[in-house]
């Protein structure tokens, strides 16, 4: 099953780690670790989905791909 991708990235402004799914409209969380921050994004995750479904809001499908996985470029890199 295809999962929502998760961006990682460190803030200077916050000094920690964000995480967000862009698929998920505004579904973001902080650590102060990026195993933290992605800890507390699959949280939020979980929370955002039961939210929508509680309130009938559309769930949208995975569809965020970064650009490494779009050219091609890292798919052949890593084929055996």
């Amino acid at each position: 099953m295809k999962d929502y991708h998760i961006n990682i990235f460190y803030s200077d402004a916050d000094k920690g780690y964000i995480a967000d799914i862009p698929d998920l409209d505004a579904c973001s969380a902080f650590g102060k670790t990026p195993a933290d921050a992605l800890k507390q994004a699959q949280l939020a995750k979980k929370v955002w989905l039961e939210a929508a479904r509680a309130t009938g809001k559309p769930i949208p499908k995975p569809r965020y791909r970064p650009a490494i996985y779009q050219t091609g470029f890292f798919s052949e890199r890593i084929r055996p």
